[in-house]
């Protein structure tokens, strides 16, 4: 199946008489834009657009109108105060000088996209970044978002565990198990029915990790220890390269969420593996794939300091991921949320 271009979605939006209200069921083959797709119309649309010498208010409507000339909506004469503002494809936009987002009286949503744009010294646009609030949360080093899952690891006898038998039936239709990939085919790119690895063969061909070792680059390092373990598991599965956007799933073409775990609390972010939502992506032939198809893949390792060493291997679903992890109940607060954004957020 020909994947569509960003292009197509807007001009299915152009052509539908939808307002940027009309609401649209997340992942929707005609009208949803996928993230990565929303990300490339509006970066086309709004670098260097200036916004110099603009009053506040004024300011913010000339950024609205021009996300709704982006992504094929008709801008309204004033726009409702709704949350988010973007009501149809889930999206916020915030204009961003400093590295410090700050969102008010609103807990972060794992459906809800924030469309990140950075701003010049001299008001221009730079750059837009689009991140989902799954993506934001991970980025919080402060301890201001408190409704983030976990969930408790207990090592078994066993050093590999299979704990789903098969894939969740809907997804059962569109695996196939004797798949190689061609070295054009990227890790992160939509998973394609017919092109998933069934969750068995996925266990078995991530098993040969376990015993492994690679260089620990610090216990300050978490993000570069997963991404040592995220280029092992491409190659495992069949990958001819490594790639890594930092979104939900991990391995994205595979439906694959990677845990690399030293210690016995698993962080799950802000949506549960069991959520029937759906995901952020395509459908699927007839089916959307939802957070609870997802597969996942968790290491448990030790380190010296100097290597990390998989010790353990545990494959699931979503859908199972509590039959044998134990969950940690969140906890929920209002107020101000404030974010450091990392230094090369915006990948400039």
């Amino acid at each position: 199946m020909t994947q569509k271009a960003p292009s197509d979605y807007k001009i299915s939006l152009q052509l539908s008489g939808f307002d940027i209200y009309t609401p649209i069921e997340v992942g929707d083959a005609n009208f949803w834009i996928p993230t990565p797709h929303l990300e490339i119309l509006l970066n086309q649309s709004l670098i260097g657009i200036s916004l110099s010498g603009l009053p506040l208010r004024t300011r913010s409507k000339v950024v609205k109108s021009a996300v709704c000339e982006a992504i094929g909506y008709p801008a309204p004469q004033s726009f409702r105060k709704t949350q988010p503002r973007f009501f149809g494809q889930q999206l916020d936009i915030y204009t961003q000088k400093s590295t410090n987002l700050q969102i008010w009286n609103e807990e972060l949503s794992p459906t809800r996209r924030y469309a990140i744009i950075q701003i010049s010294e001299a008001d221009i646009i730079l750059r837009v970044k689009v991140v989902n609030g799954q993506e934001l949360a991970l980025l919080d080093t402060t301890g201001t978002i408190t409704r983030k899952y976990q969930a408790g690891l207990t090592l078994g006898p066993q050093s590999l565990e299979l704990i789903s038998a098969e894939d969740s039936p809907p997804m059962l239709a569109h695996l196939n198990s004797r798949l190689t990939f061609t070295p054009s085919v990227s890790p992160i790119a939509f998973p394609e029915s017919g092109r998933l690895l069934p969750i068995q063969e996925i266990f078995e061909r991530l098993s040969v990790l376990v015993g492994s070792s690679f260089a620990d680059p610090g216990v300050d390092q978490e993000r570069n220890r997963g991404a040592a373990l995220h280029r092992l598991i491409c190659e495992c599965l069949g990958y001819s390269r490594y790639e890594d956007n930092g979104q939900f799933p991990d391995i994205r073409h595979q439906l694959l969420e990677v845990k690399l775990q030293t210690s016995p609390t698993i962080d799950l972010g802000l949506v549960l593996p069991n959520s029937e939502g759906n995901l952020d992506i395509p459908q699927l032939g007839e089916h959307h794939p939802r957070h609870c198809d997802t597969r996942y893949a968790v290491f448990y390792a030790t380190t010296n300091g100097q290597q990390v060493t998989l010790t353990n291997l545990f494959v699931t679903t979503g859908s199972d991921f509590f039959t044998r992890f134990r969950r940690f109940e969140g906890i929920v607060t209002n107020g101000k949320i404030q974010i450091p954004l990392p230094r090369n957020f915006f990948g400039l």
